[in-house]
């Protein structure tokens, strides 16, 4: 298998300036597992969800090359539910209601044909459940990638450290970076986290683009200015999952690997937000992926 993808698969209600929509599809492995499949059709998740999901979204994944067979389905409870409402800057955001639902009691199980993929991304979850499917891996990935935000900083300091000396690859937002190493350099909050473990480092800034750090080399992936930009929610997943997918797809770990990788994230991640949840990831087409490419070229060029 070229890539295991672990997240959560849920419902959102989302509020932005431009609209409102209840009950959107989202959740970490979804978003990740869409735009991931745009690179390969290898993939495989592992999650849970309720009796209540859509079975016209797995069937759609299938379709596309993510295998479902590692999302558990508990029939008689509902699927993890968050709520939010985004304020007219798009970067900040109230949660007007979090539901965990069968998220609370996630025992993930990775099976066996999963045991040997290549490159492995662990959603935003618990350090605990992250470390549990590092742990059921056979053989060890080429990449192990991990998203984690700064609640389980928090909440699970000491797990929250161990899950990150087990990773390869950390990514984390420009605040989080900021309090996991108590520098406000972001240059030298790379330092004191790849110290923790983490060869490379990916710090996200929203509309200001990405950072990637590996030793002591350096890259900045800017963000497309877009015209318009209706829901935020699922873009930073969407990143991640376009990233690990090209990366996968290539099965190189080079540099220069590296920073393509970042900005065919970034392009699928400036397509998730024209639209709410998937919708727009959903419907692409390989020619709007190149011209977006060729957009993120020229912006950079000079």
């Amino acid at each position: 298998m070229d890539l295991l993808v672990v997240g959560s698969m849920a419902f959102d209600d989302l509020e932005t300036p431009f609209g409102k929509e209840t009950n959107v599809v989202g959740g970490a492995a979804t978003y990740i597992g869409y735009a991931a499949s745009y690179c390969t059709d290898d993939i495989g998740i592992v999650s849970v969800v309720g009796g209540d999901f859509p079975q016209e979204v797995m069937d759609d994944l299938n379709s596309r090359g993510v295998d479902t067979e590692g999302v558990q389905i508990k029939v008689n409870e509902k699927s993890f539910f968050w709520s939010g409402r985004y304020h007219l800057d798009m970067n900040s955001r109230d949660t007007l209601d979090t539901q965990l639902n069968v998220l609370a009691t996630f025992d993930p199980r990775v099976p066996q044909s999963y045991r040997n993929a290549k490159y492995l991304l662990l959603g935003n979850l618990t350090p605990t459940v992250q470390q549990q499917v590092i742990e059921q891996m056979t053989t060890r990935p080429k990449l192990v990638a991990m998203d984690t935000m700064n609640f389980w900083m928090n909440a699970m300091p000491t797990e929250l450290a161990h899950t990150i000396s087990m990773v390869d690859m950390l990514l984390v937002n420009d605040e989080e970076a900021r309090q996991l190493s108590g520098e406000y350099s972001l240059v030298k909050a790379a330092r004191k986290i790849q110290a923790m473990g983490p060869k490379y480092l990916v710090i996200k800034k929203g509309e200001h683009g990405a950072l990637l750090f590996c030793q002591d080399q350096l890259f900045f992936a800017p963000a497309l200015p877009l015209e318009e930009v209706f829901d935020p929610t699922g873009a930073g997943d969407t990143f991640a999952g376009g990233m690990l997918g090209y990366l996968a797809k290539a099965d190189d770990l080079s540099f220069d690997t590296m920073k393509r990788a970042i900005i065919y994230g970034s392009a699928l991640a400036s397509f998730c937000v024209e639209k709410f949840g998937t919708a727009r990831l959903k419907a692409l087409m390989p020619s709007q992926i190149e011209q977006r490419l060729q957009e993120f070229s020229s912006l950079v060029s000079y």
